[in-house]
This record gives C-alpha cells, structure tokens and sequence, in this order.
C-alpha cells in the first residue's frame, strides 16, 4: 500500500522532534563534561578563549592578508604566547603597553621576574 504525501511529511515532522530531542540530550552530557574539566583544571575564560572575543569580519571582507607598499602580502599578526600572569588569569605578552595590572604589581614591591609564567 502507497503512503500518502501527509503520512510521509508526518513521518518526517516526527523523526525531526526525535533527533531534536536526542540532540539536546547529547549536547546537555557534552556541557556537563566540558564544566567538569574546567572545574577540575581551574580554566579561565581567558584561558579557554582568550583576552578578547573574534571580532566578525566584515560582508566581503578578504581572509587574504593585506597587500604592502611593495605588492607583496605581509603575514597577518598573530598574538604572542603570554609571558606574563598574576595568578587572577590575567596575561600579557611583554609586547605592548603594560597593562594596569602589571603596573600596579610593580608598585606594590613585585618585580617583573616574580611575574614570570614559569614552564
């Protein structure tokens, strides 16, 4: 015997119902993993994500780095591994402006080499 065209879209509109559930199921154990582990190593947000979140590019923008003046591309700046830390999370890579933190860490008696993320 043939299905008719709404058995068959009744089918689907279960089936998807189903997979949303299980979806949801998996994904809530995958969360509970996730918050496990960083419990347990004592991961940051900056540490899981960075000082600060990706900016979205641009419609149309080019993944391409820019052109110089000369025509040929530059390598695109990545940040550099922190070389710094104060033990809240906070990091800095030693390349820059020295961040409030850092500042105030040395004028409160700490030296540079105490905050040293030591390997």
């Amino acid at each position: 015997m043939a299905k008719s065209l709404k058995q068959v879209l009744s089918q689907i509109e279960k089936l998807q119902k189903e997979a949303e559930a299980l979806r949801a199921k998996e994904i809530s154990g995958v969360v509970a993993r996730i918050r496990e582990a960083i419990d347990h190593y004592g991961l940051t947000p900056e540490e899981l994500f960075g000082s600060s979140p990706a900016k979205p590019r641009a419609r149309g923008a080019s993944a391409r780095p820019a052109k110089a003046a000369s025509g040929k591309r530059k390598a695109p700046r990545g940040t550099g591994a922190p070389k710094y830390h104060d033990g809240a999370g906070r990091t800095w890579t030693g390349v820059g402006k020295r961040p409030n933190w850092f500042k105030e860490a040395l004028a409160a008696g700490k030296s540079a080499e105490d905050l040293l993320i030591r390997n």
